[in-house]
């Protein structure tokens, strides 16, 4: 069982080195999920008293205020031999063997983390010691509960504090160890009031009473030991420290461990508990119990461990891969982007993706629809039809028919279609460039590249206006060609008066009463419905020619031209990756990291038998 520890150890250290110590962020954290033994107890508890009574040495800076500002993170290796020795993980291969030195560099790593300013931090101090006087054990040390912020410290101090103990505790694998001195009453202890508050039951809280040796004479803490005043499902453990004035004399811990198993055998009212009691009985019930949780927690850290490898993965993908340092690289990679945009973009026209269907409307629907509310009464009424009827006659009157006031006509009334054809043009144009939008949003990859997102976006554009004005050139030239051209059937089918019986010589001189004026204007609009009818199927042919199919083939054309004089520096501009993603993209590599190499230490420890 003793490599279920050491696994967990591994893991605690992997993570602080990667970046992952439970702090709120938005990656996914292995930290939380691994078995731990959080130390909360008040200022002057005896919390520091009680894990150097653990570990058998002299290790903790003491002082007024909060000595503690980080989380330590102890971790207890028991060796063979009698050689003792120290190690932090930020000092690798440096071992301590004075443990002056080891107090000594935690305030130093301390102060390093949060300058001199008494503030705390939640990054945690990592300590292996090595020694054949511990148990396998993994702690952590926490800063001591306060109600009042001492000089040099800010009026938050109380409330973080709590908050970072709180962080730790409210887990549901965290063990709780709860220091509370017996020379004060339970109900006012900062860590039973704190552990209560997370863990109710008390099925995670080992409780731990501290300065028994201290209680007014006459009483004792017998009932608290037995667990009648205050009851958690793990019985409570008393141990007697070291007295100040054992610490300044530097007592031998090996001997304070002496002379504690001895308070408790030789005191009456302790003799029956005697053998639950001090603290090297509490350095192997918390070994014994921290290895009963991580056994039973490892299948699920296994299973939490696979689902996140996949999910960082399938983002680490999503953001695509770190730019590359070459000119050719570069372009490559902008290319590549640029043909995927492209694609997509097909896909929109092509009914892949939605938004294609657009374009179809404005021929079945909107163009239709634009030329049928064409109003021909104003150009075909009575009196307009009179006045260029009459003024095609010149100064004497047409001898057969009006062909100049029929061509007037007809062409002042085709005019009109070029409005619906430009309009058609307009909006297939703003379909286009709302597709172009819709694409450079779908092309994961652009969003890695703000600048190159901007130049794409601009480039497509440009080239929707260049098409844009072809096919309006195009387009208008269908309703110009129709003006210029009347076809000669259409007038030739239609019936002659003198076929209809009509006396020609008085028609002549007749040709200007209503009924007949009333003729031209009908015959005029069955033409122009004819040629609006032709446009309908036409206009569309020319919008799909000159635009769609041109902003399929040739969108980026003139961009890839541009792109080919390019330098590397000018390249790589265009790659100039949001700091954000690449971030990002760096967070998600660590914490991948820190999870495989996790996959592999499990692998590696055969827990079950």
């Amino acid at each position: 069982m003793e490599s279920l520890i050491s696994l967990v150890n591994k893991l605690q250290r992997a993570c602080t080195a990667l970046g992952d110590h439970g702090e709120e962020s938005a990656l996914p954290t292995l930290w939380d999920s691994l078995p731990a033994i959080a130390v909360v107890g008040g200022q002057s508890s005896g919390k520091s008293s009680v894990l150097e009574s653990i570990v058998g040495k002299d290790f903790l800076p003491r002082g007024s205020g909060i000595v503690t500002r980080r989380p330590l993170v102890l971790q207890l290796h028991k060796i063979d031999g009698e050689r003792e020795y120290a190690e932090f993980m930020h000092l690798p291969r440096k071992r301590f063997t004075d443990f002056a030195l080891v107090r000594k560099e935690i305030s130093d790593e301390t102060d390093r983390e949060t300058g001199r300013t008494r503030q705390i931090s939640p990054v945690p101090i990592h300590l292996s010691i090595y020694s054949p006087n511990v148990v396998n054990l993994t702690l952590i040390d926490l800063p001591g509960l306060t109600k009042v912020a001492v000089e040099g410290q800010p009026d938050s101090i109380v409330a973080d504090i709590e908050n970072m103990v709180r962080s730790y505790i409210e887990k549901p694998n965290c063990i709780i160890l709860a220091i509370s001195p017996a020379n004060q009453d339970l109900a006012t202890s900062d860590a039973i009031k704190i552990s209560r508050e997370v863990d109710p039951k008390g099925e995670r809280t080992f409780g731990v009473l501290t300065k028994i040796d201290l209680m007014d004479k006459g009483t004792d803490a017998v009932d608290i030991l037995e667990g009648k005043s205050y009851r958690l499902q793990y019985p409570w453990i008393g141990v007697v420290n070291r007295s100040q004035a054992d610490i300044n004399k530097n007592v031998d811990m090996i001997a304070a461990r002496r002379r504690e198993r001895d308070y408790f055998a030789s005191t009456p009212e302790y003799k029956h508990l005697a053998h639950r009691m001090g603290s090297e009985h509490l350095g192997k019930v918390l070994s014994k119990h921290l290895e009963q949780v991580i056994k039973s927690r490892i299948p699920g850290i296994q299973s939490l461990i696979s689902k996140t490898i996949a999910e960082l993965d399938g983002e680490l993908s999503r953001l695509g891969k770190p730019i590359a340092a070459d000119a050719g690289g570069k372009l490559y990679a902008i290319m590549e982007i640029c043909r995927i945009f492209d694609q997509i973009y097909k896909e929109h026209l092509d009914g892949v993706r939605p938004g294609g269907e657009k374009v179809y409307n404005v021929f079945d629907a909107q163009l239709p629809a634009a030329l049928k509310r064409l109003q021909f009464d104003k150009q075909l009424s009575m009196e307009n039809v009179r006045k260029l009827i009459t003024e095609a006659d010149g100064y004497q009157p047409h001898l057969i028919a009006p062909e100049q006031g029929y061509r007037r006509l007809i062409e002042s009334s085709l005019v009109s279609i070029r409005g619906p054809a430009e309009a058609a043009v307009d909006t297939v144009h703003a379909i286009l460039k709302e597709l172009v939008h819709k694409a450079i949003n779908e092309t994961l990859e652009l969003k890695q590249y703000p600048t190159l997102r901007v130049e794409v976006g601009n480039a497509a554009f440009e080239s929707l206006e260049r098409m844009r004005e072809e096919s309006r050139k195009a387009t208008l030239k269908l309703v110009d060609m129709e003006c210029s051209y009347l076809t000669v059937d259409f007038f030739r089918k239609l019936p002659q008066d003198i076929e209809k019986g009509g006396n020609p010589t008085l028609s002549i001189f007749d040709r200007y009463n209503d009924s007949y004026l009333r003729r031209i204007g009908t015959t005029v609009l069955a033409y122009v419905n004819m040629v609006c009818s032709s446009l309908r199927n036409s206009i569309p042919k020319s919008i799909v020619y000159c635009q769609v199919r041109e902003a399929k083939r040739s969108l980026l054309d003139h961009f890839f031209t541009e792109l080919g004089k390019k330098e590397t520096k000018q390249l790589g501009s265009l790659l100039d990756e949001d700091p954000a993603i690449m971030e990002r993209r760096t967070a998600l590599a660590k914490r991948l990291e820190l999870y495989r190499s996790a996959q592999a230490e499990i692998d590696a420890v055969a827990w079950a038998k």
